[in-house]
């Protein structure tokens, strides 16, 4: 358990603080100006939100400068990232603030590649984040910021950013979920094997 490992676990034990202060009824008050408004408790969750995923990137340097990756962290890193990610997208649906659609896009692709890394795993292979799975990542991070500061501060200007990066984030799921099973299709052998 190196010290880009622990950063990992770090990330996953954020995860029940932020949904507590997203989900929990505690009655903060509310920022509110013209027409925006906005609890402390959802700034609260998004600054720990933000922490969280910063350390995706802190975990991979820490590992890749130390020489310190391993089959755990390629296999722990991923999965923080999902939990994290999808804790928080279910958090917002709960709080109707995404559509339920979006989320099942996300996890459903989330899963799917997840079966993928396990399969690969059986045959001895460890499927590595592409660049479109850190796209992908990036895209749902920057969704999920606007979503919980209620697209602060583009709703002083009528643009609705969460909305479009929501969207973003959905499409760039799917298709880098495609490009997953594309580069590594020959993990999964269809074929009966004969003796």
């Amino acid at each position: 358990m190196n010290l880009a490992n622990k950063i990992t676990l770090a990330r996953i034990f954020l995860v029940p603080i932020i949904m507590f202060f997203l989900l929990v009824n505690i009655q903060f008050p509310h920022i509110k100006i013209q027409t925006f408004s906005i609890t402390y408790n959802q700034i609260i969750a998004a600054l720990i939100f933000i922490i969280a995923a910063s350390t995706d990137s802190l975990d991979g340097y820490i590992a890749r400068k130390n020489k310190l990756v391993t089959n755990l962290g390629k296999l722990l890193d991923p999965l923080a990232d999902k939990l994290l990610v999808t804790a928080v997208l279910v958090s917002l649906v709960e709080m109707d603030k995404l559509g339920a659609w979006i989320v099942i896009v996300i996890i459903s692709r989330e899963w799917a590649v997840t079966g993928l890394r396990q399969i690969a795993l059986l045959e001895g292979a460890v499927i590595q984040a592409s660049k479109w799975g850190k796209a992908k990542t990036a895209a749902q991070i920057t969704a999920i910021i606007a979503l919980l500061i209620n697209n602060f501060p583009f709703a002083f200007i009528d643009v609705p950013f969460d909305l479009i990066a929501s969207w973003i984030a959905a499409i760039i799921t799917v298709y880098s979920g495609l490009d997953y099973f594309i580069k590594n299709k020959h993990v999964i052998d269809f074929s009966e094997k004969t003796q």
